[in-house]
């Protein structure tokens, strides 16, 4: 399995250049519960502003094209920063999920083969369990298993 295991995820590098590391950690940070608070404030203080300039000025404050355009351009811009930065770490992501798919497919299909073989038995073993450590499962104990523990 020496081609397998010059690519298998478990050896891919976790180097990320400078952009990366930040999309990664806006992304954890943004996806957590105080950063939705965070922006459950922000729009709550931007309409306690809007009650006291009706307070202060009447109604047609709050309908102020310059105060709509005020909380527009916040949320627009913020938007627009998380999509390309949450856009990075998704195509990240999947780019690793893919590795962990080939390097699946790739185990499984020298496993298929080595299985033929008997005289590999103790070779197909070793694949087997590096093939799990590579992707990360767990062993699968079955029914006749059970019932002896």
């Amino acid at each position: 399995m020496s081609s397998t295991k010059d690519r298998m995820p478990s050896s891919v590098s976790d180097h990320l250049d400078l952009f990366d590391r930040f999309a990664t950690r806006v992304g954890r940070l943004v996806s957590r519960a105080p950063f939705f608070a965070a922006a459950v404030l922000i729009v709550v203080a931007w309409l306690v502003e809007g009650l006291v300039r009706m307070a202060i000025d009447g109604p047609r404050a709050f309908l102020d094209q310059s105060y709509q355009l005020q909380i527009n351009t916040v949320t627009t811009v913020v938007t627009f920063l998380l999509v390309a930065l949450l856009q990075n770490t998704q195509a990240r992501d999947n780019e690793a999920l893919q590795e962990k798919l080939n390097a699946l497919a790739e185990g499984l299909s020298e496993l298929m083969h080595a299985s033929r073989d008997t005289e590999n038995s103790g070779r197909l073993r070793d694949a087997t369990l590096e093939l799990r450590a590579a992707v990360g499962l767990e062993e699968i104990v079955g029914a006749e298993d059970q019932g002896s523990e």
